[in-house]
């Protein structure tokens, strides 16, 4: 950081914001030439640019931020803000979903029979799967706790540790939720609960697996000593996405499968 007068981080010209845009284009319109003509050629061209736009992106902010000591406290202060910020956007996302079931639920139409569950619809117990699975989720909260604990404390063992049982634990929330998607009695298609349900707690699924992809990259990070007590912001924001979905997780509990049975 010689050559500048200031802590701020002056990105260089990168190539990634256009292939990544155009990945996102890729992505879109082969989804609609998959769906309409059965072609996947332009979807699989797109997935294969995203995914290498993710990589060589990521992997220029690690060498930035670890290597080239461009992320001073001043630059992970506005990163912390900027997590914040897309955290409380992923809030507003669950909120359209919550806002969808409740006024279903609430106020449930004649075409569904005037009841909640609609008329025909077996919903799962409470007490088993979800419950399973609100216990592994709120078990990994604590592990990915004592990990963020066992960098403040140097302790690289227990780090790695902690954070293998919270991957662990994120893999084994997947499985079970896969488990019980195959066991349900409705479908996506069954009318307004099939589709709150399976939308709610399939985005909720899609972000348990993003941060359990999240906190496997700061465990192999971790494994190549990049973090340190006073700069770990990586796995700090990956613990900070970690509770949202826990919070998340209790929230479609209480509200899908135990008040909405």
């Amino acid at each position: 950081m010689a050559h500048q007068m200031h802590v701020f981080h002056m990105v260089n010209p990168s190539p990634w914001p256009l292939t990544g845009a155009t990945s996102a284009f890729l992505l879109t319109s082969g989804l609609a030439i998959w769906f309409n003509f059965n072609n996947k050629l332009l979807l699989i061209l797109g997935l294969m640019l995203m995914v290498l736009t993710m990589f060589q992106w990521w992997r220029d902010v690690v060498r930035e931020s670890t290597f080239q000591g461009h992320h001073t406290m001043p630059v992970q202060k506005g990163l912390q803000y900027g997590m914040i910020l897309f955290i409380t956007s992923e809030v507003f996302f669950f909120i359209g979903f919550f806002w969808a079931f409740y006024n279903s639920s609430l106020s449930p139409t004649v075409e569904i029979g005037e009841c909640w569950p609609p008329s025909g619809i077996n919903p799962l117990n409470p007490f088993e799967v979800p419950l399973l699975n609100t216990a592994v989720l709120l078990a990994s909260g604590v592990s990915v706790t004592w990990a963020h604990h066992s960098i403040m404390q140097k302790n690289q063992k227990e780090m790695v540790q902690a954070l293998s049982l919270t991957i662990i634990l994120g893999l084994y929330f997947t499985l079970l939720q896969a488990t019980e998607y195959f066991e349900t009695s409705f479908t996506i298609a069954d009318g307004v609960y099939g589709s709150t349900f399976f939308v709610a707690t399939g985005f909720h699924g899609l972000h348990v697996i993003i941060g359990s992809l999240f906190l496997l990259t700061c465990l192999l990070r971790q494994t190549m000593l990049h973090f340190t007590p006073k700069h770990h912001f990586g796995f700090e924001a990956a613990a900070w996405y970690w509770h949202f979905v826990d919070v998340v997780w209790l929230f479609l509990y209480v509200s899908i499968y135990w008040w909405g049975s």
